[in-house]
Formats: C-alpha cells, structure tokens, sequence
C-alpha cells in the first residue's frame, strides 16, 4: 500500500510538473527575446492554446478510462481541468495587459463588438464556475448539484472550439483537428450514456 501511494504521488508530481513545463519555456523565451516579430500576439496566442490542451486531456479522462483501463487517470482529472483555467486565466490576462494595454475603453469594445471574445469570455465565465466548486469540500456542499455544475464542461469546451476557429482567417487544419476530437469525446460520452 505505501509502495502504491508513493507511486501515486510521484505520477502526480510528473504530470504537474509536465503541464508546468510550457509556461516555463515561455518564461525562458520571454526573457531571452525569443518570441518572434509579434511577442504579444504569440505569448497570449500560446497561453490560450496549452489551455486547450489541458481541456482536451482533462476531456480525454473517460474514455482513456473506458477503452483502455487506465483508471489511475481519474485521480488526475481534476489538475488537468484546474491547469485548464490556469493557462485561460493567463490568456486572459497577457491579452489585457499586452493587446488591451488594461485601457476600459478598448476592453469594453473588444468584449462587446468580437464576437470571438465574447464567446471566450463566456468560456471563460463557466471554465471560473467549474474552478471555484473543485474542491472536495464544495463537492460535498453541493452533493448531487455538483455533477450537473459539472456538465458545464461540455458547453465550454464547445465555446472554446467556437473562439478558436473564430481568430483564423487561415489553414484551419489545426482547429479541425480539435473539432474532430472534441466531436469524437462528446459523441463517445453520448453513446456511453444512451448504452447505459
């Protein structure tokens, strides 16, 4: 059992060191100028795409589960949703410090007149919901209301595939391979559900 727990933990520490390791790397290119001829296009570009990632694992969970038996990810799920909206936090941010310049002006235009923005702000309203009721302790304050909270997960995830494709003008081929795993995780979750 100790042998068990400590393999628990070492996993855990892996995989969060892992998922750290993007912000790190554009820490390192941040202070070594390595950010191409746009720095704060590409910081905010980036931050917004590993939070998608971390959805997309965090998504990934159950059928993994499912298909494969890897029931040790289950004890995961919950960093991979909170890196989620970690990395959409610091999109958000480098977008209101780097593009905005945090002047109210430009920022109530851009949330009122983008509809791209508007559609990741209100990801990012629901992404905040699911983040503030992870806790275990909120968990059991909530009971039974908690798991249809959770569900949240599934409109935001589609909004976030709304507010990616949307800032393309261009090559969409990265934002339908997105599309298409997150058609196929929903649907498998669809068919589970009508199964059971």
């Amino acid at each position: 059992m100790f042998a068990a727990s400590r393999k628990r933990l070492a996993r855990w520490w892996i995989l969060f060191l892992s998922l750290l390791l993007p912000l790190l790397w554009l820490v390192k290119d941040l202070l070594t100028n390595n950010l191409g001829a746009d720095p704060a296009q590409y910081l905010v570009s980036q931050l917004g795409y590993w939070a998608l990632i971390c959805l997309w694992i965090s998504l990934a969970v159950t059928p993994l589960r499912r298909l494969f038996g890897w029931g040790w990810l289950i004890q995961h799920r919950r960093m991979f949703g909170l890196y989620a909206f970690f990395y959409a936090s610091l999109h958000l941010l480098a977008f209101a410090t780097f593009l905005a310049g945090w002047r109210l002006d430009i920022l109530l235009r851009e949330v009122t007149e983008r509809p791209y923005v508007i559609v990741g702000v209100l990801a990012f309203i629901l992404l905040l919901s699911l983040a503030v009721t992870s806790t275990k302790k909120m968990q059991r304050r909530l009971g039974r209301r908690w798991q249809q909270l959770h569900y949240l997960i599934y409109p935001a995830s589609i909004l976030i595939i709304i507010h990616f494709i949307w800032q393309i003008r261009s090559d969409y081929a990265e934002q339908l391979f997105f599309s298409i795993l997150l058609a196929l995780m929903l649907g498998y979750r669809l068919y589970i559900k009508r199964r059971s």
